[in-house]
């Protein structure tokens, strides 16, 4: 599968799951939908594109509801190194360009608009989609791709994509505390089971993940008691609980008051 497209209504987090040796890029032809990696949290809608590595990754409903009321369609164009070494004649193992980011939004210029409507014409009439109508259109994607993220060649933006970026563990931790995600969500984004990211976890932080993210979410929302006037719902929810009665347990056991004798005090 190169080029799909795909309707959702609405929808909870979903993984996207890692499949090796596979790079992607996401138009948004309707609705918005918000991504979530290790180190990104980036929002997409007809106006913004997602360019993709390999690897793990959250789609989630957008924070502004209103702009998914009628769901979200999107157009997929997948890339694998079989493929783009067959297209181009490639032997993408000469060379070691790297591109610096795992997840990029792009932003959708006329010429990427333009492409976006012929491919959505091709997969609306799949007749017109033979093998050389394909390669076409892929060359034609790389060869944007390649001078929009000012790559030397096409060989150096294909191999590229196919080279994610090493992220340390504490630092998908760190930008993951206040997501609401659960462990087994955690773990994924890791790309560990859940049985290794605990191990690991105890061994990086010397602490459960559950004891040591509460924590952090409780000590986040004392600051925030502090420092504004948002309501104490709204603050829970904003760092991450599920529930105002699980914040409001969770707060007491570390401080010893609510919330609100907390504000007070």
């Amino acid at each position: 599968m190169v080029f799909i497209k795909l309707s959702m209504p609405h929808f909870d987090r979903t993984l996207k799951q890692y499949v090796e040796d596979e790079a992607c890029f996401m138009f948004v032809n309707r609705g918005e939908v918000s991504i979530r990696s290790q180190e990104d949290y980036i929002t997409l809608n007809r106006n913004k594109g997602l360019l993709a590595k390999c690897l793990n990754y959250f789609f989630e409903p957008s924070e502004d509801q209103s702009k998914c009321d009628d769901g979200i369609e999107s157009v997929g164009i997948f890339l694998y190194p079989s493929l783009v070494e067959e297209v181009f004649e490639f032997d993408i193992s000469k060379s070691n360009y790297s591109l610096d980011f795992n997840l990029k939004q792009i932003e959708i210029d006329r010429l990427l608009e333009n492409y976006r409507e012929s491919i959505n014409i091709l997969l609306d009439n799949p007749e017109l989609a033979d093998v050389h109508m394909i390669k076409t259109k892929l060359k034609e994607f790389v060869l944007l791709m390649t001078k929009s993220q000012q790559a030397p060649s096409q060989l150096d933006f294909l191999a590229a994509l196919f080279k994610p970026n090493e992220v340390a563990f504490k630092s998908t931790i760190r930008h993951n505390l206040y997501a609401n995600l659960s462990l087994d969500e955690l773990a994924a984004l890791c790309h560990l089971s859940t049985s290794s990211f605990k191990r690991k976890f105890k061994e990086v932080f010397n602490d459960s993940p559950k004891k040591y993210i509460t924590k952090k979410k409780v000590e986040k929302a004392a600051e925030l008691l502090k420092a504004n006037d948002l309501r104490i719902s709204d603050i829970a929810y904003d760092v991450g609980f599920d529930s105002l009665a699980t914040f409001n347990r969770n707060f007491i056991s570390l401080y010893g008051k609510s919330p609100s004798e907390y504000r007070l005090s």
